[in-house]
């Protein structure tokens, strides 16, 4: 199966502990590149999100989205910093001995310093944590990748289509080429014998004239090779993985093939050809990078 780069993939996990939403997102880039936003406590596990990401994408720049609420109630701690209080203490005696002023600190006023009561988070469980957080980015990915499957089957079918009628293309150049060798021939002829007028013609150095213009615009190589490229093109997509670079390798190739044909066509009509033969290239090569 094809899939698309863009995509998008949302999933919930909530229990009477925690709530974890993971929304990922994806668009076109030649390589993986991932950018994880969630809450600074959950740090400690992008590098697990990184690799397990790994297993579901392979290209394409990647924005995941984690938020998480804690809902346990007994996970804070205040705590009492008894020297700091006593060394404030002891500075703001000193300063009213030194300035000859009033120590009216109080208890009230003296708590709230800095520091000298703190809140603290009591060790939470880290394999507990992964083991949710884990769950619901596995689900997001997958709901991504489902998403990118289906986007996949749409681009598989446009493009099958453009290589069809590139393929007519490709026929109608093929067609066209002894048609315009037996009209350069006749064209040829007729021109020799208004220029002779009663005299004999010379046979063999007319068809040996035609023998070389028909050399000069011969396209049968570049055929063969646009039929080859489109034909396992049609292969790859029908395989599906991750076949994006190489699709559009062929892509370029078949592009080289078209340049060729319209650099020795000396036919309006073949030219014509050749320019909706190159459009429809381009418009593959376009639709390839949207491919993982």
């Amino acid at each position: 199966m094809i899939k698309s780069m863009t995509g998008f993939g949302r999933a919930e996990y909530i229990d009477k502990k925690r709530k974890f939403t993971v929304e990922i997102k994806a668009v076109n880039h030649r390589y993986l590149d991932c950018n994880i936003k969630m809450p600074k406590k959950l740090g400690f596990f992008e590098a697990s999100i990184r690799t397990l990401l790994k297993d579901y994408i392979q290209r394409g720049k990647v924005d995941i989205f984690i938020t998480y609420e804690d809902y346990t109630e007994n996970n804070l701690n205040l705590k009492y910093n008894r020297d700091m209080a006593a060394e404030y203490l002891s500075y703001l005696k000193e300063m009213a001995e030194e300035f000859g002023i009033e120590n009216d600190v109080r208890t009230s006023v003296l708590s709230r310093y800095p520091e000298v009561f703190s809140i603290e988070e009591t060790n939470v469980d880290e394999d507990e944590i992964w083991s949710d957080l884990e769950q619901v980015v596995r689900e997001a990915a997958t709901k991504f990748v489902d998403a990118r499957i289906k986007e996949g089957d749409n681009l598989k079918k446009d493009l099958c289509e453009k290589l069809d009628t590139m393929l007519t293309y490709v026929d109608d150049i093929s067609k066209r080429a002894p048609e315009i060798i037996e009209e350069y021939k006749k064209d040829l002829y007729a021109k020799v014998a208004e220029f002779l007028a009663d005299s004999k013609m010379d046979e063999a150095r007319i068809l040996g004239e035609v023998t070389l213009y028909a050399d000069k615009i011969c396209v049968d190589e570049e055929i063969v090779r646009l039929r080859s490229h489109i034909g396992t093109t049609k292969e790859i997509l029908e395989g599906g993985g991750s076949v994006g670079r190489k699709l559009d390798f062929i892509a370029q190739e078949m592009n080289r093939e078209a340049n060729t044909i319209l650099s020795k066509a000396n036919d309006l009509i073949t030219s014509d050809i050749a320019i909706n033969l190159k459009t429809d290239i381009e418009k593959v090569r376009e639709q390839i990078q949207n491919i993982e």
